[in-house]
């Protein structure tokens, strides 16, 4: 099948474009956008994925607001052309590649709508390839890039208004691609994973003239089977970003993290992260928690609106619920991202910042104390 973006040298196969390197249902190409203030007026978030194996492509724009999560969702089939990022009301326009992109959501019945722009400070950071294996079965191997910057715009909760300002909104994207466990169950017999489960905690945070990088996965006796972290140096506006790679950034050769995890759940109040740069600097980060965003409001392991289901040909949904209500013991609200408020101290000095905490945690987690699938801190 042949389409536009087959135009452009960019092929890496001799398949046209539409047509994905694997066969595997679950290959996917994703986008999410993360945006706050710095008071914690308010946390808003993006996802959209592309699931061509699976004929499907789905959004979701959620945002938190005095204490009240509101997510629209939306999910429809995949189209061919590359270009078409766009599923019912919500769309993504890629204005200027790794420099501005614009977000979306045209009025609609839910009386959820934004119009926002991310403009980027940092370049965008390769992270280490996930992998994960079951068996012989490859469940996870992906790649992806995070990229801090800022937002300007709108959004609309039921004919209220708020704008959003770059002075006091700072934000956090990524976009990832390649092969992950995605939509509707799988028949077939059971996998051989030994202990089930995923240990995942990343940390991107702004300060003033830089921003701060973490990432790990662990096992359940909190082995790294995955860790990165670094400094990139923050700019001060979109032409002064380099090209490639920045030659201000700093890989660290140590890191390590600890959670001070709110009783009785898998949400985090405080967190610890400790760098040592590859020259031998030390860094030292506290995060105060402000305010938390629950992701099944973008999709992760919603009971309805999971990535990548088939909901026919287009569908729309809207919901809302209070924070302080829901369970934490329920598995769709274990993953969360925590806005916090960040201190840094390292090389004779004190930075002040936002950002967030991401966790997830299921199955039981040794430094953490958990023992079973969902049992919360002690």
């Amino acid at each position: 099948m042949i389409t536009e973006f087959d135009e452009f040298p960019i092929h890496q196969t001799s398949d046209p474009i539409a047509v994905p390197a694997s066969g595997d249902r679950n290959v996917y190409d994703r986008y999410w956008f993360n945006g706050s203030d710095h008071a914690g007026a308010f946390v808003f978030e993006v996802g959209f994925g592309l699931y061509p194996n699976r004929f499907v492509q789905d959004g979701h724009w959620s945002v938190v607001v005095d204490g009240v999560q509101h997510s629209f969702h939306a999910s429809g089939r995949a189209p061919d052309e590359r270009a078409g990022t766009r599923v019912g009301p919500l769309r993504i326009e890629a204005r200027k590649p790794l420099r501005e992109v614009r977000v979306v959501l045209e009025p609609n019945e839910t009386e959820i709508a934004c119009d926002l722009v991310f403009r980027a400070s940092t370049i965008a950071l390769e992270e280490p390839k996930n992998r994960l294996k079951d068996g012989i079965r490859t469940l996870m191997e992906n790649s992806r890039f995070t990229q801090f910057g800022r937002w300007e715009g709108h959004f609309t909760i039921g004919g209220v208004r708020t704008e959003v300002r770059p002075e006091t909104t700072v934000g956090t994207r990524d976009r990832s691609w390649g092969v992950r466990p995605v939509g509707e169950p799988e028949a077939g017999a059971p996998g051989r994973l030994s202990r089930p489960g995923v240990y995942w905690v990343w940390a991107p945070l702004h300060f003033d003239d830089l921003c701060s990088h973490y990432g790990t996965f662990q096992d359940p006796d909190g082995r790294a089977t995955q860790l990165s972290a670094c400094l990139l140096p923050r700019h001060a506006s979109i032409a002064s970003i380099p090209r490639g790679e920045d030659p201000g950034l700093r890989e660290m050769a140590e890191m390590s993290h600890r959670i001070r995890w709110r009783k009785g759940t898998r949400w985090p109040e405080a967190a610890e992260l400790h760098f040592v740069s590859r020259d031998g600097a030390a860094f030292d980060i506290e995060l105060e928690a402000m305010t938390r965003f629950q992701m099944h409001g973008i999709g992760y392991q919603h009971p309805q609106w999971a990535h990548g289901c088939w909901r026919g040909e287009l569908a729309t949904a809207a919901e809302a619920w209070q924070l302080d209500e829901l369970d934490p013991q329920q598995p769709q609200n274990i993953h969360t991202h925590t806005i916090c408020r960040a201190r840094m101290r390292g090389e004779g000095r004190e930075r002040r910042g936002y950002g967030l905490i991401e966790t997830i945690a299921f199955g039981p987690h040794a430094p953490s104390g958990f023992r079973s699938i969902l049992d919360g801190a002690a």
